[in-house]
């Protein structure tokens, strides 16, 4: 933040007209810190992790029929290593520290924003221990209808509640920001700390997705579809989320959201680049895509971490399939591309299907939008015009709107005959809706593919026991060796 208050004076703009800070935040990464020393007890767990997958599947376990929506009737999720409460119990069971803190008293858990909010208002010296309802609604310890920590939910995870932030609107004075040891000038010192939104619902509120039925589909690490569903919480009966979008102010009413989450969007990028090395940058992703024009029939399940919406299917895992000896790292980096847009297509066809009302057109934002190759794809495979605003980081401004708009500080308005209109760019479909179809179609039958790779549980038997032949090698081995014992004896009796 110093750095950033030291480029704004080299730009001759005057810091002193920085009227109220904003937080936005990954929402479900998970801290636990010690209010006594004020450091973290371990790593933050980022959503995509998937060291929680045991303690998912023994919280499955126990529930009635062994059902992973158990708890989506007060939290809208599914029981999932993506949110927050099955991370804050793998700590409690995993790390001594932790464990620890927590029994003494000492421990404070929270999504990034709160360790955030807390630092930045004096941290053990009186910081403020809060986060938001956008935040909150993605730990599975939130019900959805009551705002508030659900006693329930907290002792069927085995989470004490005392731990837990105190949950504020998205929109309202947290705190100022204290001048503290990590900074040494404290140029911000005073300014209050009043926005506060989890990214996508930032996101949300940035493309001014006001209004009940508008959407946006945000194009970073992961791929997040949000629809403004209103005053009432719709559950969905295809695989998405119901989750808080917003509330921006104290006593103003929270506004509800479908969200279709996709784990691996602009990380596919990443992975090309780092891990497979077949191009330098993000930016020559497009211009290797673009010089072939097709994947020729090369599809690409990037599930990496699982599936997400609207499968949410740990077990599986990335294929690239459809391979044949022509294709070559232009047609992968195209399939790459391809499969960002159709898993968009697949959570925008489950929110139809739940609202009853199609899209008509979709607004995006993100990193990735700035690639114009997949916007038009995209356009091409959902069948309907995509809408790109100029400003594309959105993000940053829905929790700017935000905080200048809370109670206290009142720099502007977000009622809607306040707002300006936004200048943006839009991609029209290019090609005949059959050829999208079918593309689809070969799509969703890789998906298939990619399903039941990997489990935790041991392969049994017809008799339900498992079987030392359940490990490959190790069975091979012991075959191996009673052939060979059998073969010596016959050449022993022989001799």
């Amino acid at each position: 933040m110093e750095r950033t208050c030291e480029k704004l004076t080299q730009l001759n703009i005057d810091i002193s007209n920085i009227k109220a800070i904003g937080v936005t935040n990954q929402r479900e990464t998970t801290v636990v810190w010690d209010k006594e020393t004020g450091e973290p007890l371990y790593n933050a767990i980022v959503w995509l992790d998937l060291r929680t997958q045991s303690t998912v599947e023994r919280l499955i376990n126990k529930t009635p029929g062994k059902n992973k929506n158990h708890l989506k009737h007060k939290t809208g999720l599914p029981i999932s290593t993506y949110f927050s409460a099955v991370k804050l119990r793998w700590l409690m069971d995993n790390v001594d520290e932790v464990h620890e803190a927590v029994v003494s008293r000492r421990a404070m858990f929270g999504t990034v924003d709160s360790w955030l909010i807390w630092c930045l208002t004096g941290g053990k010296s009186g910081g403020v221990h809060c986060t938001d309802v956008t935040n909150a609604s993605r730990t599975m310890l939130f019900n959805i209808h009551t705002l508030d920590w659900d006693p329930e939910l907290c002792t069927y995870f085995g989470i004490p509640m005392e731990i837990l932030p105190r949950v504020r609107s998205s929109s309202e004075i947290y705190g100022l920001m204290k001048i503290c040891s990590s900074r040494k000038s404290g140029a911000l010192s005073g300014i209050p700390i009043s926005g506060c939104l989890g990214d996508q619902s930032a996101a949300l509120v940035g493309q001014m997705c006001f209004q009940e039925g508008q959407a946006k589909n945000t194009y970073g690490t992961g791929c997040f579809l949000l629809r403004n569903t209103g005053a009432k919480p719709v559950m969905s009966d295809h695989g998405l989320l119901t989750t808080v979008a917003y509330k921006l102010g104290r006593d103003k009413p929270a506004c509800y959201a479908l969200e279709g989450s996709v784990a691996i969007c602009g990380a596919v990028v990443r992975w090309l680049q780092d891990n497979l090395g077949i191009i330098g940058s993000s930016e020559e992703l497009e211009k290797l895509a673009a010089s072939v024009g097709t994947s020729y029939g090369c599809y690409f399940v990037p599930a990496f971490s699982g599936l997400y919406a609207p499968y949410w299917e740990p077990s599986a895992r990335g294929i690239i399939c459809g391979l044949t000896q022509f294709t070559n790292k232009s047609h992968v980096a195209f399939a790459a591309l391809e499969a960002v847009c159709f898993q968009t297509r697949e959570i925008l066809d489950a929110m139809n299907q739940d609202s009853g009302i199609p899209l008509t057109q979709l607004q995006v934002d993100g990193g990735m939008t700035s690639n114009r190759l997949l916007m038009q794809l995209q356009a091409d495979i959902l069948c309907i015009p995509v809408v790109k605003p100029s400003m594309p980081e959105t993000t940053a401004l829905g929790a700017a709107m935000a905080a200048g708009a809370a109670e206290g500080v009142s720099v502007w308005s977000l009622s809607p005959e306040d707002l300006s209109e936004v200048t943006s760019e839009k991609f029209e479909p290019q090609i005949n809706p059959d050829e999208s179809e079918f593309r689809y179609a070969r799509w969703k039958k890789a998906v298939q593919k990619s399903m039941n790779w990997e489990t935790t549980e041991p392969v049994c038997n017809g008799n339900g026991e498992t079987s030392i032949f359940s490990s490959i090698p190790l069975g091979l081995y012991i075959m191996g060796s009673m052939l060979m014992l059998v073969g010596a004896k016959y050449l022993a009796g022989r001799d």
